[in-house]
């Protein structure tokens, strides 16, 4: 066994808690039931990787038997890895029968057109997940298999996730290869990332469920009970205010937890409005910004805006529906009539 991959199998194990190194072992299968029960899962975890780089010698462990085991590892703290959404479209909406073999082919084969040096490795889960795990090499450099980019792709849909190392420029080579596995024409990225991939999936795949308001607010209700005093109407607007804010709350974010997302980026294009008289704008041009959040639990920050008093109740459509719009990004990008009446002047 080449002494790269020794040493890689020998970090990746290091990485594991140790109460949990048979269990990931097991999944790996790499390894016999016979030669884990020769491992002692009770020493140092230096010297339980030790045993298991002899172990894998043993068999004559390759890269790619290594990868595996930093996938299943990677699968299951997926949360340590900051993940991006990307969204593919089709000319046409006929749908096609999904081949896994000829997927992999085809992924393969465009990304070793175009880098020789690359390990491409995959392993297919029970929800239609397939985690590719790519490490990147230069046409004199073997692979860093220390900064691989991971890709979540559910076959019958067109979203697909990518953790990408710090090698930027080689994101276009992977999305091209998505495309052309998958047999779609486009990839765009849909500027929302966040460490928890199943929030991501969520809001995607629409298993997050989101009320939108569906009507204006409604005044505060003075009711029939005439107070006693200043106090008792303090305290009974105070408990009116609340509830209102209460039931607004729950009309735009929902009873349940929300999706953990930490970014989320869309463009504003709209006509600026202002009066004739004031000549502020000569040409009738569109108005645009780019808009950017980030925080450790974006949609929970936004939902405690009102009950904190930070914001009036409701809370404006543009925070609320950020996960509908990423829902239909492509519409958005195409109509360019997202939030047409934002920065209208008094």
């Amino acid at each position: 066994m080449d002494e790269t991959v020794a040493e890689y199998i020998r970090r990746t194990v290091l990485k594991i808690p140790r109460d949990e190194i048979k269990m990931m072992l097991q999944k790996w299968g790499f390894l016999s039931e016979a030669q884990l029960q020769t491992l002692n899962f009770h020493q140092i975890k230096d010297n339980i990787s030790q045993e298991v780089v002899q172990l894998c010698e043993e068999n004559c462990a390759d890269i790619k038997q290594a990868a595996v085991l930093d996938i299943i590892y990677n699968h299951i703290y997926q949360n340590k890895r900051m993940w991006s959404v990307y969204q593919m479209k089709r000319s046409e909406e006929e749908l096609e029968c999904f081949d896994i073999a000829d997927f992999k082919k085809k992924f393969k084969g465009r990304l070793q057109s175009a880098l020789k040096n690359v390990t491409i490795t995959f392993k297919e889960y029970e929800d239609n997940a397939i985690w590719i795990r790519v490490a990147w090499g230069t046409p004199y450099r073997k692979p860093n298999q220390y900064k691989p980019s991971y890709v979540v792709y559910h076959s019958q849909t067109p979203y697909v996730f990518i953790s990408s190392s710090v090698l930027k420029s080689n994101v276009p080579l992977l999305c091209q290869a998505l495309i052309v596995a998958s047999n779609y024409h486009d990839i765009r990225e849909m500027e929302l990332r966040s460490h928890s991939l199943d929030s991501l999936k969520d809001i995607v795949f629409k298993r997050y469920s989101q009320n939108f308001p569906t009507h204006s607010p409604k005044p505060l209700q003075g009711g029939n009970v005439e107070p006693e005093s200043a106090d008792i109407r303090i305290v009974q607007e105070n408990k009116s205010e609340k509830e209102r804010i209460h039931r607004l709350n729950r009309e735009a974010f929902g009873d349940g937890p929300q999706p953990k997302l930490e970014f989320a980026q869309y463009r504003l294009e709209t006509m600026f409005k202002s009066d004739p008289k004031m000549a502020v704008l000569n040409k009738k041009q569109p108005f645009r910004c780019l808009v950017k959040f980030s925080s450790p639990h974006l949609l929970e920050s936004l939902k405690s805006l009102a009950p904190a008093g930070m914001a009036d109740a409701p809370i404006s459509p543009l925070l609320t529906c950020i996960p509908h719009k990423a829902r239909n990004y492509f519409r958005i990008r195409e109509k360019k009539d997202l939030f047409p009446e934002c920065f209208v002047s008094p």
